[in-house]
């Protein structure tokens, strides 16, 4: 059985007994590791010294153990806590859109799939979120960069019934379904629908578009109105690609 220390953040933790915890990981080179960790809740002083700082959701820390390809589920032998992002216990906000990302995480990746850049986005996300005048830019990026990482990125320079090239226009539609933009036509909109067409603004594409090109909106002329329909536009993309909503979405969709 192969053993394992790796970086990890913590992104859900559920409780399996008085004195262990099931915990869900992401690792920097192992991906997402579901883990058993016996007795990380005693006080003993060898449970204290093999899980120093506890395993909390939302935390990044060196994490020790052994993969079971046959059970599914690590066995967790030592933590040992780097960073526990205190702006999580002191700002609701932040705290919500750290679960989200923790949420989203956890459901678009698969098990023992190494994602070194999905970690590397998540950590600066967890990280960024501790300020509030920046959260809605670090969140945008997190989401385009994960959806990049995870091969579902929705195309922006074509037409995605057929390719041909979008004209510069006020609005375009977004269909979650075929993953990309579509030429407004014009027409009226039927009614909601799960999977679009949505009609979205050019301003909130062009956000887009600047980080699919590595360009950054900062000091533009962007505002955070559009950088948040632009996080609300990826959210509901998400939403429609996993076919279900995850319980923290509404504080992306709703904010």
């Amino acid at each position: 059985m192969p053993r394992i220390k790796d970086l990890a953040i913590v992104l859900r933790e559920t409780d399996w007994s008085e004195t262990s915890q099931i915990v869900t990981l992401l690792t920097q080179a192992h991906g997402l590791v579901r883990g058993l960790a016996k007795g990380a809740k005693r006080q003993a002083p060898s449970s204290v010294q093999r899980y120093s700082g506890g395993l909390e959701p939302l935390t990044l820390g060196q994490v020790v153990g052994t993969l079971k390809p046959a059970t599914g589920l690590a066995t967790l032998t030592e933590w040992d806590l780097l960073d526990p992002y205190p702006h999580f216990h002191r700002d609701l906000q932040a705290l919500h859109l750290g679960l989200y990302v923790a949420d989203v995480t956890a459901a678009f990746l698969a098990d023992h799939d190494p994602h070194p850049a999905s970690f590397a986005a998540v950590r600066t996300a967890l990280s960024g979120l501790a300020s509030a005048a920046e959260r809605a830019g670090v969140l945008l990026r997190f989401q385009w960069s994960f959806l990049q990482d995870a091969g579902l990125a929705p195309r922006l320079d074509a037409d995605v019934r057929g390719g041909a090239a979008l004209p510069e226009a006020a609005t375009y539609l977004f269909d979650a379904r075929a993953g990309g933009l579509m030429a407004d036509d014009g027409r009226p909109e039927a009614g909601w629908s799960p999977t679009g067409p949505w009609r979205v603004r050019h301003q909130t594409i062009d956000l887009l578009r600047q980080l699919a090109d590595g360009r950054d909106w900062a000091g533009t002329a962007a505002g955070i109105a559009g950088v948040q329909r632009a996080n609300r536009l990826l959210c509901a993309y998400m939403r429609s690609t996993l076919d279900r909503e995850l319980p923290t979405m509404r504080f992306v969709l709703e904010g």
